[in-house]
């Protein structure tokens, strides 16, 4: 019996990580957590979509609620709930009214579901992963953040269609902040086995947009729709899936750091992982080059800095 709960199941990734993961049919019951004022919608949500899986033969219980007594046994807890971003707003924007929700969320899961894995998606996502750990006392092997998964799903799409070629043969990896801090390693990109600095040399790519529009990504999508969805909500549904087949598949999510990766200590960034039922069963050791670590600490340095300024807020507000 698999059970994931989503904490804002109402707004766009919650409601759409929710369906993406009931038609993936691997899981048995989504519990969609919602404030009580919000839990009609959730429910009306939930009738919509056993219509949908209906059509599929998908046998999926899911569960509109605000009792955080239903979070009980789940494998993962997610939280998306938060104040979204908006068009021209950076991700730092976010940092203390989201804290508030994360840190309240995070108390009740080490109450309710004290063994499952919590996943972070709420942004500015960095800065929440710590927050999640620090608030719910939990190993930090069970606290994840989305990180730069989206980001290097991306960089991945961005590579294959501007050479047309087949994305499997595209390995790339971003590191970092998810944000306008993040790394791409393309000191260790390959397509097709050959690493990337000698594939351009034959072939007009121009990396340097490609990475400025990299970094432009989400708020380019907020612009013209109003809101990032289906990128973020497959990406997101990706990890979990990943985490509850025991796949061990490496993906680059967010994790309190101690050393493990350039000598950072006491932040929480974008790194590759092995994933599994557990939660983070190993960090990948990674290499860089010179320019790559310089940009991967001042990430970290950047994200310290927002989150100890979060902890401070939340720490005043407790007394």
């Amino acid at each position: 019996m698999v059970k994931v709960s989503i904490m804002g199941s109402t707004g766009v990734i919650g409601k759409n990580v929710a369906f993406t993961l009931a038609r993936a049919d691997t899981v048995d019951e989504i519990v969609f957590f919602a404030r009580p004022q919000s839990v009609e919608k959730a429910r009306g949500e939930t009738f919509d979509m056993y219509d949908a899986l209906a059509a599929e033969d998908i046998d999926c219980k899911l569960t509109p609620t605000s009792d955080y007594e239903d979070l009980k046994n789940s494998a993962i807890v997610l939280i998306t709930a938060g104040i979204p971003r908006e068009e021209g707003m950076n991700r730092r924007d976010l940092a203390i009214p989201n804290a508030e929700i994360v840190d309240n969320y995070a108390k009740e899961i080490a109450i309710h579901a004290p063994d499952s894995i919590i996943l972070v998606a709420t942004n500015p996502v960095d800065v929440m992963t710590t927050v999640a750990l620090k608030s719910s006392g939990f190993d930090k092997k069970r606290v994840i953040g989305i990180g730069n998964h989206l980001d290097s799903l991306r960089l991945k799409a961005y590579f294959s269609r501007q050479i047309n070629i087949n994305s499997s043969e595209v390995h790339t990896r971003v590191i970092g902040e998810h944000g306008d801090h993040m790394v791409p390693l393309l000191s260790s990109t390959t397509i097709g086995g050959i690493p990337l600095k000698y594939f351009v040399k034959s072939v007009d790519m121009e990396v340097p947009r490609l990475i400025k529009r990299l970094k432009k990504a989400g708020n380019t999508i907020i612009s013209k729709k109003g809101a990032t969805e289906y990128g973020p909500s497959y990406a997101i549904s990706n990890i979990i899936s990943t985490i509850i087949t025991d796949s061990h598949k490496v993906l680059t999510v967010c994790t309190y750091l101690e050393g493990e990766v350039g000598d950072v200590y006491d932040v929480a960034l974008g790194v590759p992982v092995v994933l599994s039922k557990r939660g983070i069963a190993m960090i990948v050791p990674i290499h860089m080059n010179d320019f790559e670590l310089h940009e991967f600490k001042e990430a970290a340095s950047i994200v310290k800095e927002t989150t100890d300024e979060v902890l401070e807020h939340l720490r005043n507000n407790v007394e």
